[in-house]
């Protein structure tokens, strides 16, 4: 008796658009891929807003006396034009702030300006902890500023080269200088830009100043309270959720976990606030942490009420969590029981580390010169897929593409669903869409989208918050 050989079939795989984002004019044809052209052809979607953004969005400054001259100057080329150097096929000339976002940006009043003495180079440079020593310092800058909160809209706080030895800490002291500041003004409720000059990879002294001046007026307008844009093509009434964990500097490892949980956007494109939760007795399995019951209904119904805040008490039609690790039966059973009032639920855990590759061929043994397309999707289960973020971007720059990765090969994400019961590919394209929503970066897309991404850099900073209060924090302070 011979057995038979069954043929071996793919999945089929699909090739998804580019995903659309809407801007500042209330026209069906204010939407682009482009996200910088889309800001320059229709300006940014806060002007759809009735709360709009101060104009002139006024600048406080910190650091030593050189160092406040070459901010000044910053901020002064935000408001000129500038032509790129680099990434030629993407990046589009700047036309000065106000061209881009119709406001003005301008110094804050001369007591906002805190000039840090000479003596902290020695004090640093002496010191034991060198990272505590600058910390301390800066932190008492920040501290000065409280009492004349209403006379700036953005800190901008310049870290000289010659002291990059205390941005971190040593291998027993769990410190991040950025983080540290970030934690500590936005606990004052002060939106903080940190710029780093003395390399050629700083925004202070980097040769492309079209790329430093597009990046950083999209993170101060921003931080000032701006919307730059929206998501175009998304289901009506569905609030985006993102979870992701942080451990507790010096904490055993089963140990005060300070879980984020990150209420990023509502289908307009609102939202950006976030809830965070602190428990002790997180579940670790494999490192991984896992929520009971119970701890996940909380952090749900956080930030549930966040969106209900947001929209004169309605609850969404639809709720979409992404988490980086698998939803376990308890977790799954927490989110279910927060959101009962919600007629669609999707729980979706993203991965980036897996075991996964692949590149295009397009015929036998012929490899396609790019390896991957951003927006492919090849289903390996019934709700399991792979899908990359990133690759050839056909509808951007002149054929073929814009190839932002430029050299290697780059990984899918892989996407598993444990609760819903939508298309899995429009839950893909979704997924791909909020890759495009990080307003703190100049380049058409992330690899994560911007839940996870968020969730993560929140957490990161969110642990070392001197006093994590059970209130929404603005997103905006964290970026």
């Amino acid at each position: 008796m011979t057995e038979t050989t069954k043929p071996f079939h793919l999945p089929r795989h699909k090739q998804l658009g580019e995903p659309r984002l809407k801007f500042g004019r209330q026209d069906s044809n204010a939407v682009d891929v482009h996200p910088l052209r889309g800001l320059l052809d229709h300006g940014p979607f806060s002007q759809l807003r009735l709360a709009g953004v101060p104009n002139p969005i006024k600048i406080a400054f910190i650091g030593q006396e050189a160092m406040i001259g070459r901010l000044r100057h910053l901020a002064t080329e935000l408001q000129g034009r500038h032509e790129p150097k680099e990434r030629r096929q993407f990046l589009i000339p700047y036309p000065g702030f106000t061209r881009v976002f119709g406001a003005s940006i301008a110094p804050a009043d001369r007591s906002t300006w805190i000039t840090l003495p000479k003596e902290i180079d020695d004090q640093v440079s002496e010191s034991d902890s060198p990272h505590r020593e600058l910390a301390d310092v800066l932190t008492s800058a920040l501290s000065s500023l409280v009492a004349h909160r209403h006379s700036f809209d953005v800190v901008i706080l310049g870290l000289d080269e010659k002291w990059s030895n205390a941005f971190s800490g040593d291998d027993h002291d769990d410190f991040d200088l950025h983080d540290y500041l970030k934690a500590y003004a936005a606990s004052a409720g002060i939106s903080l830009q940190i710029v780093r000059g003395g390399q050629s990879q700083r925004a202070l002294d980097y040769f492309c100043r079209c790329s430093v001046m597009w990046r950083l007026s999209i993170a101060i307008y921003t931080k000032a309270g701006g919307i730059p844009w929206a998501l175009a093509d998304t289901v009506p009434n569905t609030a985006y959720i993102g979870i992701d964990y942080a451990l507790r500097p010096n904490a055993g490892p089963t140990e005060r976990f300070a879980i984020c949980c990150a209420q990023v956007f509502d289908s307009d494109g609102a939202g950006l606030e976030f809830v965070a939760y602190e428990a002790d007795d997180i579940r670790i399995e494999r490192r991984n942490p896992y929520m009971r019951e119970d701890q996940m209904l909380r952090v749900i119904s956080r930030s549930l009420s966040i969106y209900q805040r947001r929209h004169a008490g309605s609850v969404p039609d639809r709720v979409v969590v992404h988490k980086n690790t698998e939803f376990r039966r308890d977790e799954v059973k927490g989110c279910l029981s927060a959101l009962s009032s919600v007629r669609d639920v999707e729980l979706l855990q993203v991965q980036r580390r897996h075991g996964w590759q692949g590149v295009i061929f397009d015929q036998p043994k012929s490899a396609n010169k790019y390896p991957s397309l951003r927006g492919q999707v090849l289903p390996v289960g019934e709700n399991e897929a792979l899908m990359w973020t990133q690759g050839l971007v056909a509808s951007i720059g002149s054929p073929p593409g814009y190839y932002k990765e430029g050299k290697g090969i780059p990984q899918p994400l892989l996407i598993t669903r444990f609760s819903g019961r939508g298309d899995f590919f429009d839950l893909c394209h979704e997924t791909l869409a909020l890759t495009k929503m990080n307003w703190n970066n100049d380049g058409p897309y992330t690899q994560m989208p911007v839940t996870l991404e968020y969730a993560d850099t929140l957490a990161q900073i969110v642990k070392r918050m001197p006093k994590l209060e059970a209130r929404p924090y603005p997103v905006r302070l964290f970026m």
